[in-house]
């Protein structure tokens, strides 16, 4: 009980005026009084909010739980398609390497004949170069053919 509780008891009753005897009211059991009901029932609300927020906590440790084994087979179906999904992502770019190296290959081969076209027709001079030269190395210098 604190001072002002204390004091509170003492204070007049009745109306300023003449003293009149009785008996100092009692504001703290009048409080009380008019203030248990109203507290019983918050109470049982407070009770009652209590096992709401239980519950609501169960449900909430279900959805949490379910939810994680929900991500686990969502994270299992990405796995097991991952290599699928590489797959498709990569098919586009093999693909231009592949056109890109068959366009390489056809440039190559189109040289390459190109090369064999010029040494075919280079190919007589050259053979009839080599055997004179070979001719003149095999008869001498200083003999005449």
């Amino acid at each position: 009980m604190t001072l002002r509780d204390f004091l509170e008891r003492f204070r007049p009753v009745g109306t300023p005026g003449a003293s009149a005897t009785g008996v100092p009211a009692d504001r703290t059991a009048e409080r009380t009084a008019e203030l248990e009901p109203a507290l019983a029932q918050l109470t049982d609300v407070q009770q009652e909010a209590a096992a709401i927020r239980a519950t609501a906590d169960e449900a909430a440790e279900v959805i949490r739980h379910d939810a994680a084994r929900e991500a686990e087979r969502l994270v299992a179906a990405a796995h097991e398609r991952a290599p699928e999904m590489r797959r498709q992502a990569a098919e586009p770019v093999l693909r231009e390497a592949r056109q890109e190296a068959d366009a390489l290959r056809a440039a190559g081969d189109r040289a390459a004949s190109a090369v064999r076209e010029r040494a075919g027709e280079r190919m007589q001079d050259l053979v009839e170069r080599a055997v004179a030269d070979a001719l003149r190395l095999a008869v001498g210098p200083g003999e005449a053919s």
